[in-house]
């Protein structure tokens, strides 16, 4: 038997859950290879790329999709869970399929709509008719939105002080704090008010960005009342630079704010798409997996050379 897409694996993987609880990605491998009937070969077939096993990745699809149409949960990093949602439409499995469909179209992108993280970080559908290059760079899109679905899972799973030591830490992976040395600073949880992390810009500690981190879930919203409380810390703190930053979203009424505040207080507010982006492109706690290279003909090489007549 050929090895199954993604979306023939949703209703098995379900299936499992649904006997095991709670299983790891690759617990699922040797119980659907038997329910595909694969072959070893099947099973330990890679890609033509020699980067990862075919099957392996497509039940990591399948899990993927389920818990983006809001059936399945994760626990904890790399742990799926089905919830009463999957288990109430797995009494119906031909409708997974289009309930997941239909989800997903939801979270289309809506010009009158702030959307929240978990909508910014959607994994959008590649239409068949695109060239081999659009495809490529919508499937690289794709990758990218999927690990930053897992970089913001994973931070919901650590505690509130683990999230404001990782603020700290790429805020300082980002050049802020320089060599100066412990340049970066976790306040304590009993006696922060209202700023959980301080970075020093300069060594004699003149010049200092004060820091609000706020792990909320991704679907949570930031209004005006929380920038504002902000705003009266950093007053205390005798500070006019603030970063807020947040693994959900900010409203728009707490944009606006931040937007009109006079030119003696600066703050910058990054949600948890721009989190995980950041976090991605500045590697910290992130390792190249694959790094593939695309050329193209030079065309001054090529225009050089005499053309036969």
């Amino acid at each position: 038997m050929a090895i199954p897409k993604h979306d023939e694996i949703r209703v098995p993987a379900m299936e499992l859950l649904l006997k095991n609880s709670e299983m790891k990605l690759r617990d699922f491998i040797e119980p659907l290879s038997k329910y595909f009937n694969l072959s070893e070969e099947e099973i330990n077939e890679m890609y033509p790329s020699g980067n990862g096993h075919i099957f392996y990745d497509r039940i990591s699809w399948a899990l993927s999709y389920l818990n983006m149409g809001g059936l399945l949960d994760k626990p904890k990093r790399g742990i799926f869970k089905i919830n009463q949602k999957g288990i109430d439409l797995l009494k119906t499995p031909e409708n997974v399929d289009l309930f997941i469909e239909k989800q997903l179209e939801k979270r289309e992108p809506n010009r009158t709509k702030k959307k929240s993280t978990e909508e910014q970080i959607n994994v959008e559908e590649i239409a068949s008719e695109l060239t081999p290059q659009e495809r490529l760079y919508s499937s690289f899109s794709n990758i990218r939105n999927s690990v930053y679905s897992d970089i913001l899972n994973t931070i919901l799973t650590k505690t509130p002080t683990s999230f404001e030591k990782l603020v700290v830490l790429l805020l300082q992976k980002m050049g802020y704090g320089g060599e100066i040395e412990n340049s970066g600073l976790v306040t304590k949880v009993s006696n922060d008010g209202g700023i959980d992390g301080i970075i020093k810009e300069d060594v004699l500690g003149l010049g200092r960005i004060h820091i609000q981190a706020k792990r909320y879930k991704m679907d949570s919203c930031i209004g005006r009342e929380e920038i504002q409380k902000f705003v009266g810390a950093l007053a205390v703190a005798q500070s006019n630079k603030g970063v807020f930053i947040t693994t959900s979203y900010y409203s728009k009424g707490a944009m606006e704010y931040v937007n009109n505040l006079n030119g003696s207080t600066t703050i910058v507010l990054i949600d948890g798409k721009q989190l995980a982006e950041y976090i991605y492109d500045y590697s910290l706690g992130m390792q190249v997996e694959q790094t593939i290279e695309i050329k193209k003909l030079d065309a001054d090489f090529w225009d050089s050379m005499k053309d036969e007549n």
